[in-house]
């Protein structure tokens, strides 16, 4: 089970908040007896921030199932695009063969039941030029260009040679499916940044600015606000952030 970040907590525990806040308030305007009240807009607060905090853990942890799978996509077509040509036919070798594929190396060329494989991994799309120059050179036989991407121009040409592409989503997914994901992967770790980087990030000078607009935001609505403390509260807290951040923050 996928623990909490510190939004989805603070989410929550608003959300209990007002509906304790809203549930109460009403039950007491009602004349209904003190303890009463009490009992019963706890009670519903407490399903309120228990289903609210359902919601959230599953959303997360379909946000996370899907982040994981674009870090690890990014991370294999990086290394496809900076390792040895040699290597990527290598590994596009073992992954098609163990994809059920007919796969063999001949001369330096892939080959996948027959027609050639021509890796082309590169940091940006490939162009209408890369494309043509391999069009040229295999124009009698059809192949199946493997890449990150390719422009609009370059699968429009592809498209009317009748040649294939392989791009960098069905790539990932064939490593993926056989388990023949090259190890370790160029760039495979890249650092990350510490919970102190972002934290200074947050209060550096330039967001004193929406600090003080939120804030004052805030003091606004506590004049129209049924339950105005809330507001007022939390407008001063984030009025008074945004003088400590323009003073003492991070540049």
């Amino acid at each position: 089970m996928k623990r909490f970040a510190l939004p989805d907590l603070l989410d929550v525990l608003f959300y209990t908040a007002a509906a304790w806040l809203l549930s109460f308030g009403l039950l007491r305007y009602y004349r209904l007896p003190f303890a009463l009240s009490l009992a019963v807009s706890l009670l519903l607060s407490a399903a309120v921030g228990a289903g609210c905090g359902l919601l959230l853990l599953l959303r997360r942890k379909k946000l996370v199932l899907k982040k994981s799978e674009r870090e690890r996509r990014e991370k294999l077509l990086l290394h496809l695009a900076l390792e040895e040509k040699e290597n990527v036919r290598a590994s596009l070798l073992a992954a098609l063969t163990a994809d059920g594929k007919r796969a063999e190396l001949k001369d330096g060329v892939l080959f996948s039941d027959g027609e050639p494989v021509l890796p082309l991994f590169t940091m940006q799309p490939v162009t209408a030029d890369a494309a043509a120059r391999l069009v040229r050179k295999f124009r009698a036989a059809p192949f199946t260009l493997a890449c990150n991407d390719v422009t609009p121009e370059a699968d429009a040409l592809l498209k009317s040679f009748g040649k294939k592409v392989l791009r960098g989503d069905e790539v990932f997914l064939l490593f993926e499916r056989t388990g023949t994901t090259p190890s370790p992967l160029i760039c495979g770790e890249l650092p990350r940044r510490s919970a102190k980087a972002r934290l200074s990030h947050t209060f550096s000078k330039k967001n004193a600015r929406p600090f003080f607009v939120s804030g004052s935001l805030l003091l606004v609505m506590s004049l129209f606000a049924l339950f105005p403390l809330y507001y007022l509260i939390t407008g001063c807290v984030l009025l008074l952030t945004s003088v400590i951040v323009r003073a003492a923050g991070t540049a």
